[in-house]
């Protein structure tokens, strides 16, 4: 008597043992262990015949996807807590489930924007690369000159897990005012941050630092433009963890060059990787981190976890641990 056929699954790169020793033990699976993400055509033809497939922003989940693959697809597992790169309507017109993995990488997020707010601040890579270049000669009165961050004001752009988690970080250790703006309250914040819920452009205005943490959609694509950088304090440091695409980086650009701005940190750029002739390159008060505000044991570890519960739950049928479209 033959074995039952296990179902067929692409893994678009290697994650975390945790998750993918799982995925391979009980599936026939496909893992693409390239460091660089499959080409469009490659991932067409590794997709074909497969009943599903756990992918990364990197590649684009559409219509042509989900035909290439074929009728019997049942599960996409997008190892992120975004899902902008799957077309997730089409999905679910065709019965597919699609999941993805939020929670595990708020705290580590937070930490992340709020390293690259203080960095940005106090011009740390700035000194770093002033030093290796040999130009440190002596102690400077005026030199290297950042701005301060206790008794100031965060303004939070997207009141989700993340936004309160770095909320709590500035409100609690730096006594920091909070403002947010969102399309919905966030009550606990109001109560125990004191967090004031306010019109994106009097946070613009009244904030010392903003950090984004909305999704990317179509009404905060370039939300972040030429006019809303110079409606900004010329101290204010804008930091992005969140999606590129929320900033204009030509007019960031512009805002930092011009001094409308003090200086920005951010771990996502449009497009990504950041392109190695981007003018933001040479600027030394903006930080870029190579998108890795998840990159701690932990968070990766869970979301590995959650990709392969999500992966092996739609393959089986059955609801997903983090379910994007269900019902």
């Amino acid at each position: 008597m033959s074995e039952p056929s296990r179902s067929r699954v692409f893994v678009t790169r290697v994650i975390p043992a945790l998750g993918l020793d799982r995925i391979t033990s009980a599936c026939d699976a496909d893992v693409w262990r390239d460091p660089l993400p499959p080409s469009r055509e490659v991932l067409l033809a590794k997709v074909a015949g497969c009943d599903g497939v756990l992918s990364l922003l990197s590649e684009q989940i559409d219509a042509q996807f989900m035909d290439a693959a074929g009728p019997q697809l049942k599960v996409i597992s997008n190892f992120a807590v975004g899902f902008n790169n799957v077309d997730v309507a089409e999905a679910t017109r065709r019965g597919i489930r699609v999941g993805n993995t939020p929670d595990v990488l708020t705290e580590a997020t937070a930490d992340m924007a709020f390293g690259l707010l203080l960095a940005a601040s106090r011009r740390i890579v700035e000194g770093q690369d002033y030093i290796r270049s040999g130009r440190w000669k002596t102690w400077e009165p005026l030199g290297h000159i950042g701005v301060d961050l206790p008794g100031k004001t965060i303004g939070i752009v997207g009141m989700g897990r993340i936004g309160h988690a770095l909320a709590r970080r500035c409100h609690g250790g730096w006594g920091m005012r909070v403002l947010y703006h969102d399309r919905l309250r966030d009550l606990e914040a109001e109560r125990k941050l004191s967090a004031e819920p306010v019109e994106f452009d009097d946070l613009l205005a009244q904030s010392d630092f903003i950090s984004v943490h909305t999704d990317l959609n179509e009404s905060t694509r370039g939300l972040f433009d030429r006019a809303a950088f110079r409606k900004m304090k010329p101290t204010a440091v804008f930091i992005n963890t969140a999606r590129g695409p929320i900033h204009h980086q030509l007019d960031l650009y512009h805002a930092l060059r011009d001094s409308e701005i003090f200086a920005a940190g951010l771990d996502v750029t449009d497009p990504e990787p950041i392109a190695s002739d981007d003018p933001l390159l040479t600027l030394p008060n903006c930080v870029i981190a190579p998108h890795v505000a998840s990159a701690t044991i932990s968070s990766r570890n869970g979301m590995a976890e959650i990709a392969a519960d999500n992966l092996l739950a739609g393959l089986n049928d059955e609801p997903l641990r983090c379910w994007v479209n269900p019902g």
